[in-house]
């Protein structure tokens, strides 16, 4: 895994920024382009080799290059991964741990990352985040945020707009967790067990989750979704 995030530092908004996925793995460029898409970005274009991705960043504008540093021909490409890194955009690496080692040179500057796999989402997204940060609309430090969402860590309060949500600690809880795993489905008993280590829970999960929407989506855009059959998403698109 690569360093830790501060969960705190980024926005999963992606407010149409475009992005370019570069992967020759179709299930990689599928999660990611789901992922990247329900938090707002725009993915502009997906490339399956370092060649056809190269000329992607030379014929067209992105804010976001999210490039595999394993692809076999990222080596016979003309300057190596030198044409990614000199590229304007920010650069999130997809990586193997046992090619870590061959990629760590190249980072720094605040505009290159990476991710392991397997990759979470979530870490996705924050990463993507982190990357961006001030290029537009920079979030507070220390204030997850989606959109007019915003939590205070160190206060437990949430604010949506104008509007103050009246929340109790559990229903803050389950909150931040949606929000930090937006455009993930979450089951049940994913949210039981990794919000209160009790995979039991599932009931009262059901009526939390009921309150929790009352608050965070009464009179705005709904941000909670029940997907039937599976459990709930957070996010614009979650449908």
């Amino acid at each position: 895994m690569g360093a830790a995030v501060d969960e705190g530092a980024f926005s999963p908004r992606g407010d149409g920024r475009g992005v370019l996925v570069v992967t020759g793995d179709a299930g990689d460029a599928a999660q990611l382009s789901g992922t990247l898409e329900s938090a707002g970005y725009r993915v502009g274009a997906t490339a399956a080799s370092a060649v056809e991705g190269a000329g992607l960043l030379r014929r067209s504008r992105f804010d976001l290059v999210v490039w595999d540093a394993t692809l076999p021909d990222n080596k016979d490409l003309a300057r190596g991964r030198r044409l990614v890194l000199e590229s304007r955009p920010p650069v999130l690496f997809l990586i193997t741990c046992d090619y870590l080692h061959t990629l760590l040179p190249e980072l720094g500057a605040g505009t290159r990352d990476y991710v392991t796999r397997p990759f979470q989402p979530a870490e996705v997204l924050a990463r993507a985040g982190v990357l961006l940060r001030g290029r537009r609309d920079t979030p507070a430090p220390g204030m997850p945020r989606y959109g007019d969402l915003v939590l205070d860590d160190v206060t437990c309060r949430a604010q949506r707009g104008a509007r103050s949500l009246d929340l109790t600690p559990a229903e803050y809880r389950l909150l931040r967790h949606l929000l930090v795993n937006a455009g993930q489905v979450l089951s049940k008993e994913q949210i039981s067990r990794q919000v209160w280590n009790d995979s039991r829970a599932t009931e009262a999960i059901e009526k939390l989750v009921s309150r929790l929407r009352q608050k965070v989506d009464q009179e705005d855009t709904a941000l909670i979704h029940t997907r039937r059959g599976f459990g709930y998403v957070f996010g614009r698109t979650g449908g």
